[in-house]
């Protein structure tokens, strides 16, 4: 059977309409129409409509959308009803503080292991897992089916670290360091530069004061 291809503006929306789902599960809201779901997310109706008619479309005229079966379905969409394990490299503050993320295993996605080169760092517990040499990290890698590498170290060390991880099978990287990857086709790989939020953020307040300094 032929994959369509989906557009990745199309998956980026994905998590957000999971989440809002999600909410609205637990409310106990049951159903919701396009239109109410815009007006929750700030997306317009006919997005969301041409998003879910990507899938199949979930929706019944006049009666809008069944709440948990939409979360449901989503979650199948994005692989969150299968588990995923994860590694962490590197285990300074943004490694240990992703580590202890717990909303992670909610998704599915469970924290096994975590490596580091610093001797100081070698045996410290982050909820319940222990820094490992990198030394160790293939065997473990390879006897524990783990699928997710995140990168949290300077970006000297992440190309060497990432074509080791795609030796060893990893399918996916999360990857914080700053620095492309060069990695094979069909190795996920997922930038987050933190820098880059901020940057955007700075953008829009030094847009927002200068259309308020305009209008007055």
């Amino acid at each position: 059977m032929e994959i369509k291809e989906i557009s990745q503006a199309v998956i980026g929306r994905l998590p957000r309409y999971y989440r809002y789902l999600g909410d609205l599960k637990d409310e106990g809201v049951e159903r919701i129409s396009s239109q109410e779901l815009s007006e929750l997310m700030k997306v317009t109706a006919s997005q969301i409509r041409q998003d879910f008619n990507n899938f199949g479309g979930f929706g019944q005229q006049g009666y809008g959308y069944n709440v948990e079966y939409l979360y449901k379905e989503i979650g199948k969409i994005l692989g969150l009803d299968q588990t995923h394990h994860f590694i962490i490299i590197g285990a300074g503050n943004l490694g240990q503080a992703l580590g202890g993320y717990l909303n992670f295993e909610r998704r599915g996605f469970i924290f096994s292991g975590m490596f580091d080169q610093n001797p100081a760092l070698i045996g410290k517990e982050v909820r319940g897992v222990k820094v490992q040499p990198m030394e160790e990290m293939e065997a473990f890698v390879k006897n524990n089916a783990v699928d997710i590498a995140v990168l949290t170290i300077p970006k000297t060390g992440a190309v060497d670290v990432a074509e080791k991880l795609v030796s060893y099978g990893i399918k996916a990287i999360w990857n914080f360091a700053h620095v492309d990857l060069n990695v094979p086709e069909g190795i996920q790989v997922e930038n987050v530069h933190l820098s880059d939020s901020l940057m955007k953020l700075s953008y829009n307040i030094n847009r927002y004061d200068q259309l308020v300094a305009e209008n007055q």
